[in-house]
């Protein structure tokens, strides 16, 4: 387990943990995304506008590719991050955003500190995972409920922990909203690591004991910035490959996943605007 600190002395230590000074958790920080994006928008003579209220993290860049083509998505020409575009596109009548390759605890953060600064209420990722519980043969979808930290990004967030959970309520009632969907979706754990190519065996192991069912690189982080910031965030872990162990590794299924998806975020958004409305949100 990760060993705990005191006040004024604190040392990360343990297995998931990264060997950070002390922290100040609750103190604000001077460089705020908000600063970031108006700047952007000032050099660049971008209007302020709000994104969609739903959006999605696509690390693989296959769910962008997919609509580009196809015609259904259209890049935001007010979207004022350095780094990245947006794209807006509809599904089942809803509007959405929509930022590929944002591969990575630090930079899916950065893009969900953006997305939330500009009016987004609720953040979707779905990335691609490597398979660690051999529970059915790729490719199938997690909702990650919690995920190991072995990453940098999330310790800048929460103290050290061994895991970063996500919303409890929402994971378990998007999971039971998506029983009997045409791709199995599974519950459960993932391991966030920052160094895909290091996934040893001993490294598998370990992650294996402690209950994770894929191998992933954001939903730590972007789960430890949804509970220090107050957001909403739901991590999809899409696992479609055994790390290259097998032949014909890495298939999504037909058009490369993209519609399995879609309809999977689509039925989240309902099952978030319906918690949401019992919340009074």
């Amino acid at each position: 387990m990760i060993a705990g600190g005191r006040k004024g002395g604190m040392r990360n230590s343990g297995p998931f943990a990264a060997g950070l000074a002390e922290k100040e958790y609750d103190a604000p920080s001077v460089f705020a995304p908000e600063h970031l994006l108006r700047e952007a928008r000032r050099q660049k003579g971008l209007p302020e506008a709000a994104v969609p209220d739903v959006c999605l993290l696509d690390p693989d860049g296959d769910i962008v590719r997919r609509l580009r083509q196809v015609g259904r998505a259209a890049r935001d020409p007010a979207w004022a991050c350095y780094h990245t575009d947006l794209h807006v596109f509809e599904h089942d009548g809803a509007p959405y955003g929509v930022v590929g390759c944002a591969v990575g605890a630090p930079f899916a953060v950065l893009v969900a500190e953006e997305l939330f600064a500009s009016g987004c209420r609720f953040l979707v990722s779905v990335t691609s995972a490597g398979r660690i519980a051999e529970t059915r043969p790729p490719p199938y979808f997690v909702v990650i409920d919690r995920a190991l930290r072995d990453e940098g990004t999330s310790h800048h967030y929460l103290p050290p922990a061994l895991w970063s959970p996500a919303d409890g309520a929402l994971a378990a009632a998007v999971h039971r909203d998506l029983a009997g969907f045409r791709v199995p979706v599974d519950r459960g754990a993932s391991w966030t690591t920052d160094a895909p190519f290091r996934e040893t065996e001993a490294a598998i192991r370990r992650a294996s004991d402690l209950g994770a069912l894929a191998v992933e690189m954001e939903a730590a982080a972007l789960y430890a910035f949804a509970q220090a910031r107050k957001r909403t965030v739901l991590c999809f872990a899409h696992v479609t490959n055994t790390m290259g162990a097998a032949a014909l590794d890495f298939e999504k299924g037909r058009n490369d996943g993209v519609d399995d998806a879609l309809d999977i975020v689509a039925s989240a958004r309902r099952t978030w605007e319906r918690l949401a409305g019992s919340r009074g949100a």
